[in-house]
C-alpha cells in the first residue's frame, strides 16, 4: 500500500519566518524553564509546556518541519513503478 502525500506527517509551517518564531519561542521556553529554575524556583517549569507546544512535541519535529518549510515547492519526489524514488528540483526535466 502506497502512502499519499496527505498521509505523511507534515511539520512545516506556512512560512519560514513563522517557523523560526515558533523555534525561538519553543527553544526559549525549554531553555528558560531550566535557566530560571534557580531564580524563580519550580514556577519556571511552567515554561516547559509552552516550549513543547511551540515545537509541536519535540525539537526534532521542529527541525524536520524547518527542512520541510525550506524545501516546500523547491523539491519534488518522483517514484517509478518498481518502487525507486528520486528527489529532484521542481520544474527541472
Amino acid at each position: 500500500m502506497e502512502a499519499s502525500v496527505s498521509d505523511r506527517p507534515d511539520f512545516a509551517s506556512a512560512s519560514l519566518p513563522r517557523h523560526l518564531v515558533r523555534g525561538a519561542v519553543g527553544f526559549g521556553g525549554l531553555i528558560g524553564a531550566f535557566a530560571l529554575l534557580p531564580v524563580v524556583g519550580p514556577a519556571a517549569l511552567l515554561l516547559l509546556p509552552i516550549g513543547v507546544l511551540a515545537l509541536r512535541g519535540c525539537p526534532m519535529c521542529w527541525t524536520i518541519g524547518l527542512i520541510q518549510t525550506v524545501s516546500r515547492g523547491r523539491l519534488e519526489r518522483s517514484c517509478t513503478a518498481d518502487g525507486q524514488c528520486r528527489l529532484r528540483v521542481a520544474g527541472s526535466g
